[in-house]
């Protein structure tokens, strides 16, 4: 039996990025849950930079609890009024939530055919938002998959400005203890991906 990234007819390593975005994405977006912290208990590296960042996500993950989880997520992201950091392009990029690098990502999307959930409440620059709809644009899941040229102009305008700025942030956030290896394997990827799509330039 073919495996997704076959059946799909991606690269595994189209398959293995889209797999990094959509998880970074995921915990980025929302509390983990039970199955989600069980998950990355199952996550395993080797002794570069990003390989140790998953084990010690991954040994994080078996000593925390939904519960603990939950607070250090609203901690860092929520908060009373607004958590200790604000993930999202237009505040990274402008000071001000709501401004016009969300517009240009409205564009984009429409452009694209990426819809905005009725479910979600944020503003769809946000960085988990982000990564998810980068994982989809991999998989095809708006259509056929974007080529690397679609790709490398969709990363470079509403990713790489930013999002580098915001991972180093989430690493050093006071209140980051799950969370800062998270931070680590997001600044650490997208430092890969600048350098893939700037050699394919």
């Amino acid at each position: 039996m073919r495996n997704q990234a076959e059946s799909l007819g991606l690269a595994a390593e189209d398959q293995m990025r889209a797999d990094v975005y959509l998880l970074v994405g995921s915990l980025l977006f929302d509390v983990p849950r039970e199955k989600t912290l069980k998950k990355l208990q199952t996550l395993s590296g080797d002794e570069s930079e990003m390989g140790r960042a998953f084990d010690a996500l991954s040994k994080l993950a078996a000593a925390t609890n939904v519960a603990t989880a939950r607070r250090e997520y609203e901690d860092l992201f929520i908060g009373m009024g607004r958590g200790e950091l604000l993930p999202f392009g237009s505040y990274y990029l402008t000071g001000f939530l709501n401004e016009k690098p969300l517009a240009k990502l409205r564009k984009s999307m429409t452009d694209l055919g990426i819809a905005r959930s009725e479910e979600v409440n944020e503003p769809e620059d946000h960085i988990g938002s982000l990564f998810e709809m980068m994982a989809g644009l991999i998989v095809g899941r708006y259509g056929v998959p974007l080529d690397i040229v679609g790709q490398r102009e969709f990363f470079a305008v509403h990713i790489e400005p930013w999002a580098g700025h915001f991972f180093k942030d989430l690493e050093a956030a006071e209140l980051s203890r799950l969370y800062q290896p998270i931070g680590t394997i997001g600044r650490l990827f997208v430092e890969i991906e600048t350098d893939a799509f700037s050699m394919g330039s």
